[in-house]
Parts: C-alpha cells; structure tokens; sequence
C-alpha cells in the first residue's frame, strides 16, 4: 500500500463526487463496467442507499489529504432468498494509482467484511481479459468457477466474464428462510 494511506468507510456526502468519477472513468475507458453512459451524480443517492438498505460496506482508501484513491464494495448475488449467503463484489481505483496495492488492500479489507457479516461465498465477475484483476483475484484465494463468452459487447467487440469465487468458514449456522 501507498505510505500514508487511511482505510475509511465511505459515504455519499464525503466519497459520493470522487466514487462517481472513479465509476465514469472505468465506464469511458475500460471493461471493468459493462456499461456505456455515464453515471449521474443523482445515480449516487440510489447507490449508497441500496448499500445502506442491504448492510453492504463501502470501503475506501484515503491519502494523507483526504483523496480517494479507490473503493470496494458488494452487494446481492442474486435476488432469491437461498442466495442471502452469497454477494458479488468489485473493486475500483483511480486511474492514477493503478499498480500500487491499493486493489489487493480494499480486496481484503471487503473479505474482512464479509466474514465479519456472515458472508459464505464472495464471486467476482471480471472481463476475461483483465490480467491485473484476475492475478490479484488468485494470489487472495479465489477460485476460477468458469466464464461465459461473449456476453457483453462494448468497444465494437464481444466481451467474455469470467467468474472468481471465494469460498468463507461462515456463517457458523447457515439456515434456510
């Protein structure tokens, strides 16, 4: 990690402005979102408050000066009531301090989460062609569960999601309902 560097819990009045434009980078420049437009600043209320709603942490990473550097965070897997135990993630950094272990810091910290939460499997699902993210996926621990070709489409061609999953000891007394 970067020297002088603050875990902190983000929220819309402090991160929401810097998490959107770390979003909108990503969404312009990348295939980390499967997305075209955009986001909105009015897209960030909705966001925290499902956050807020479904007890999902926001983790951030601060600078000495209070900049955001990159986030990490997860929600529902899937919306039937047998996924409760399970949560997809995914991890953002600023453009400029990609490469520094600030991704392998958040990944961890969100595990922690997890754990703390009675988290039992954490999957992430990454554009097969994103090395960096899938390398520091592996060296945590998750496992390769498969990859399904081209479904998405963006920059004139397709786009294959590979899923990685990390299996947790908890909850200690999984139950049904």
């Amino acid at each position: 990690m970067q020297p002088a560097t603050t875990i902190v819990q983000c929220s819309h009045a402090r991160h929401a402005a810097a998490i959107l434009a770390i979003f909108n980078e990503a969404i312009a420049h990348s295939t980390a979102l499967y997305d075209y437009r955009p986001r909105t600043p009015e897209s960030m209320a909705g966001w925290f408050e499902a956050k807020r709603t479904g007890g999902f942490p926001v983790i951030g990473v601060e600078d000495a000066i209070g900049q955001l550097l990159g986030f990490a965070s997860y929600g529902t897997f899937r919306a039937w009531p047998a996924y409760k135990y399970t949560v997809e993630h995914s991890i953002y950094i600023h453009q400029d301090h990609r490469g520094r272990g600030l991704g392998r810091t958040l990944l961890q910290q969100l595990t922690d989460a997890a754990r703390q939460r009675g988290v039992h499997a954490m999957v992430g699902g990454i554009d097969a062609d994103n090395a960096a993210s899938i390398a520091l996926h592996r060296r945590l621990g998750f496992e390769h569960c498969g990859t399904l070709p081209q479904v998405g489409f963006k920059f004139g061609r397709w786009l294959d999601l590979a899923f990685y999953q990390l299996l947790l000891d908890t909850p200690a007394e999984p139950v049904d309902g």
